[in-house]
């Protein structure tokens, strides 16, 4: 169920990223909901192994705020890797 949340919240950072500056005409529309949904997930399975429970309120925010910092430095990096 806690992973339904981190989906709906990597769609809304997907449809929130070209607001942001982000170039998504080279990648796609996709890619930066898709790299943040990839990234909380794994922050997620991360925080669950190292004993964190779906209840505390800390997994949450690491989660919630590392999603969006992965996507503009994933889309970023992809972008200069693209351009080179």
């Amino acid at each position: 169920m806690e992973l339904a949340f981190i989906l709906v919240y990597a769609a809304i950072l997907g449809l929130v990223a070209p607001y942001l500056g982000l170039n998504t005409k080279t990648m796609g529309s996709l890619t930066p909901g898709a790299i943040a949904l990839v990234k909380g997930a794994l922050a997620w399975a991360v925080l669950t192994w190292c004993g964190m429970h779906y209840d505390q309120a800390w997994i949450w925010i690491i989660v919630m705020l590392a999603m969006p910092a992965a996507m503009v430095i994933g889309v970023r990096w992809l972008g200069n890797k693209r351009a080179a």
